[in-house]
């Protein structure tokens, strides 16, 4: 149901297929034949459509959708209406994520290079790469196979991409080294100089950033977020990594595997997350500290001690979430008896 003058769809695929690309089991009695054409939420699909349900508040939704099929949790199977057949999945969305992939799959650039892009003489870019109306490389840098650099992008001297990476239009990239599959969303920003002055009261005196970002594979970086060089340490950003829109990465910061920054977080310089921390939208966490692995911040916490591995705080200044709560019960509690 994706609108076709944005979105090429691939398909059909047989309730076989899709259950064999997304790791689901057939539902008894379910044709393994039966054909879907598209995806489709709930309450749009039709006969030919595979829709999924992932969240219990989605139930009604799902007893009255007239999907042809739809991925779900065995758990919920009972509620389905009289015709769906079920692909069974204990993880639903990603499931669906991987159906959806398929009948949308991401397009292989065309290759080449626009008329008025810029390339210096001695840059490498791939003859598998697109290159875009607009775009200036600089000199020594490496564009890899099947890249895509948006129109107006700017890669600095020196600059590596790595396979498969899309650079969004108008983005900026210098002082950079880039894995493989790595998706950085237009006006990004990466490698500029990080926040660094000796202050004092003759001025303030910019301290030279000497380091570089490394972005590791199968990251994401949402539009307009920023990342900093290093100082002298490297910033580095971990493979697998999902950055949302408007983040801050101060200089020195470094991502483990896995993290998820959500939109309009900002992390100062000299901080270590470890792998698979969360943090939420419009958290701020101050400068060196640790955020242990598997870490959760709430949103809107300023985060200004270290957390232990699986920690999970909120509140501003961050404490744990169970003492957030409790705080802000005792507020509200308080906040009542003097308006009585």
């Amino acid at each position: 149901m994706a609108d076709p003058r944005f979105f090429a769809k691939a398909g059909p695929f047989s309730l076989a297929e899709l259950a064999v690309l997304c790791g689901a089991t057939l539902a008894d009695g379910v044709d393994p034949s039966q054909v879907a054409r598209d995806v489709a939420p709930l309450d749009k699909a039709g006969v030919d459509d595979i829709s999924f349900l992932d969240n219990k508040k989605y139930v009604g939704a799902f007893t009255r959708s007239a999907a042809g099929a739809c991925l779900v949790h065995p758990d919920l199977a009972d509620k389905a209406p009289a015709g769906m057949s079920l692909l069974l999945s204990a993880d639903p969305y990603r499931a669906y994520a991987m159906v959806a992939a398929a009948f949308y799959p991401t397009p292989r650039p065309l290759p080449g290079i626009a008329a008025s892009a810029h390339v210096d003489t001695a840059a490498r870019v791939s003859p598998l790469a697109r290159i875009e109306p607009g775009v200036v490389i600089g000199a020594r840098a490496e564009i890899g196979d099947g890249c895509r650099i948006g129109a107006n992008a700017v890669i600095g001297d020196g600059v590596v991409l790595g396979k498969d990476c899309i650079i969004g239009a108008g983005a900026t990239v210098s002082h950079a080294l880039i894995g493989n599959r790595v998706n950085i969303y237009p006006g990004v920003r990466i490698g500029q100089d990080g926040f660094g002055f000796a202050m004092g009261p003759k001025g303030h005196l910019k301290v030279p950033q000497l380091g570089r970002v490394v972005i590791e594979d199968d990251v994401e970086i949402g539009a307009n977020a920023t990342i900093d060089r290093g100082a002298g340490p490297d910033t580095v950003i971990g493979a697998g990594s999902k950055i949302d829109n408007l983040v801050q990465i101060g200089h020195n910061v470094r991502l483990g595997r896995g993290c998820v920054i959500v939109a309009q977080v900002g992390i100062s310089g000299s901080t270590r997350c470890d792998d698979f921390v969360i943090v939420a939208g419009q958290a701020g966490i101050t400068g060196h500290l640790h955020i242990g692995a598997g870490a959760r911040i709430a949103a809107q916490s300023g985060v200004m001690r270290d957390i232990e591995a699986g920690g999970t705080v909120g509140g501003s200044p961050a404490v744990a979430m169970q003492d957030w709560l409790r705080q802000s019960a005792v507020l509200g509690q308080l906040a009542r008896k003097k308006g009585r």
